[in-house]
């Protein structure tokens, strides 16, 4: 069993101690770090005062995203199903004739 790692996140200019496995670290940063860029730019494009309305912003923006490549994903499923049917009903055709 690997050791926790006790990491330290900056996040709209707080600071959040967590306690982690190794493996998620690089996530976490990333994740961090795009947090804090998306915070920069909702508060340059918009007048925000409230760093609370920025952040929730940022929280519709990423599930929104994670969302979208579900629903992306779905189609796409879909779609080779109706494909994979299509070919083995080819298939099925020239196998029984």
């Amino acid at each position: 069993m690997s050791e926790k790692l006790k990491i330290k996140l900056s996040i709209g200019n707080r600071v959040y101690p967590l306690t982690i496995d190794p493996s998620q670290e690089e996530g976490l940063r990333k994740a961090a770090k795009n947090i804090d860029a998306m915070i920069k730019q909702f508060e340059q494009s918009y007048s925000v005062r409230d760093k609370q309305d920025v952040l929730a912003m940022c929280a519709l923006q990423f599930a929104s995203q994670v969302e979208q490549k579900s629903i992306d994903k779905e189609v796409v499923s879909e779609h080779l199903q109706e494909q994979l049917s299509a070919l083995n009903d080819l298939l099925d055709t020239h196998l029984i004739s």
